[in-house]
């Protein structure tokens, strides 16, 4: 088994999560339920589905589980620029938090042994 919090990908991972919670405060009452909703859970998707794979027991479920995290960032990135476009997210705060999606998405997963397949 190995540690989740180890990797470096995991971390800014962890730090974009509490971002994206922390500048989602300011979107008006009643989007707080639906848009934010969905925003922080697919945060949150990208550091647990790294974990749930170091928890894993093989190399190939490992890389299914960072391949699902992969995926989640471009699906915060989208609902990001919609939660933007439509007014909700500051240009701000949709920059900083893009920069940091963009970051997560740029960093090697961790365990190099899956990139030899």
């Amino acid at each position: 088994m190995r540690n989740f919090k180890e990797p470096k990908v995991w971390q800014k991972a962890h730090q974009l999560v509490l971002a994206v919670h922390r500048d989602l405060s300011a979107f008006p009452a009643s989007k707080r339920l639906g848009l934010t909703a969905h925003l922080r859970k697919t945060g949150r998707s990208i550091p647990s589905n790294i974990a749930e794979g170091c928890g894993r027991q093989s190399e190939r479920e490992l890389a299914r589980f960072l391949g699902i995290a992969a995926g989640s960032t471009s699906e915060l990135e989208y609902q990001l620029l919609l939660a933007h476009d439509l007014g909700y997210l500051p240009d701000n705060s949709f920059q900083l938090l893009t920069e940091q999606v963009g970051d997560v998405r740029r960093m090697p997963m961790p365990f190099s042994a899956i990139s030899r397949g």
